[in-house]
């Protein structure tokens, strides 16, 4: 029989293995195999990161204002644009590395609906560039357990940069 504690490990453990096949799938510019593994009814936000003394608040993430605010049809769309091209962001395509990690788990709100908050860092090289660029941030999820295992039903990426040293946003985290 299971302890409360081995059921929280295992459900950590089946949650990271989510992210990292995302992470796989993300690095591979699989994005229509990665599409399947969101609801239809996501939410996929990128807020702009605003920053203030401490006495107005500190940093935060503007509640107007977004890199991206996406539902399935938009997340789709940048998907399909991909395969264009218009894609000139992303021809040649990015060679991406997702790192994932500090996954901490908690009860959702809905019925099989997880809260995850993880730290991620992705790594960015374009075409012959000698450079590298690197992009930190908090995702905040929600997962949902289905008949085929959970499905991202929300993102919200705080990024730590106000302002971002690469020329485009045009991938996923």
């Amino acid at each position: 029989m299971l302890t409360t504690v081995d059921e929280n490990l295992m459900l950590r453990l089946a949650v990271e293995d989510f992210f990292f096949t995302e992470s796989a799938l993300l690095d591979d510019g699989r994005f229509r195999e990665w599409l399947d593994l969101v609801t239809e009814d996501i939410k996929y936000v990128i807020p702009v990161q605003t920053t203030r003394e401490r006495a107005h608040g500190g940093s935060a993430s503007s509640t107007t204002m977004a890199h991206w605010d996406d539902d399935y049809t938009g997340l789709e769309m940048r998907i399909l644009r991909l395969d264009t091209e218009y894609a000139w962001a992303e021809d040649p395509p990015s060679k991406l590395r997702h790192f994932v990690s500090n996954v901490r788990v908690r009860p959702g709100s809905g019925a099989d609906e997880y809260e995850v908050r993880s730290n991620v860092m992705v790594s960015r090289s374009r075409g012959d560039s000698r450079t590298t660029e690197l992009l930190t941030a908090e995702r905040q999820d929600v997962l949902r357990r289905t008949d085929q295992g959970f499905r991202l039903a929300r993102r919200t990426v705080v990024l730590d940069h106000v302002v971002i040293a690469t020329h485009n946003l045009a991938f996923f985290f």
